[in-house]
């Protein structure tokens, strides 16, 4: 089965850039595999010592995960996207709040993204429209 993937953000990247994002993007994809409560424990170590994320920083790292990979641009790809911005991210020395949840309404479905000032990060659907499961915020100073 294939994915149509709406559209996709252009976005200029300086090839320092792009291979920074190819690489969380790759650390991001094997991290997905694993369980859960490993992932969040991961997270929850490399979150240390960074400051929380302003949205436009948690913005832009998203924008140029979608730019360089189709699997994060698509529907389907919300887990390696989220982790791929988060530790995107986490590289600038900030820290969006990463967070998996699943559709208050039908039908059923699990979803993974990241927020910063207390707002979705370029997510179409409102927040209530889904109830959190876990997360890893940022560690307030």
């Amino acid at each position: 089965m294939s994915a149509v993937v709406p559209h996709r953000v252009r976005v200029r990247l300086s090839p320092g850039r792009r291979l920074l994002t190819l690489a969380a993007v790759a650390v991001a994809n094997r991290l997905a595999r694993r369980p859960p409560a490993e992932i969040k424990a991961v997270l929850t170590r490399l979150r240390k010592g960074a400051r929380p994320a302003r949205y436009a920083e948690a913005r832009a790292a998203r924008e140029a995960v979608v730019a360089v990979s189709l699997r994060c641009a698509s529907d389907q790809g919300c887990l390696p996207r989220s982790l791929a911005t988060v530790l995107l991210c986490r590289v600038r020395g900030s820290w969006p709040e990463w967070t998996v949840g699943v559709r208050a309404r039908p039908p059923f479905g699990a979803h993974a993204w990241v927020e910063a000032e207390g707002r979705m990060v370029e997510e179409d659907a409102d927040a209530s429209y889904f109830r959190r499961m876990l997360s890893v915020p940022p560690v307030r100073r």
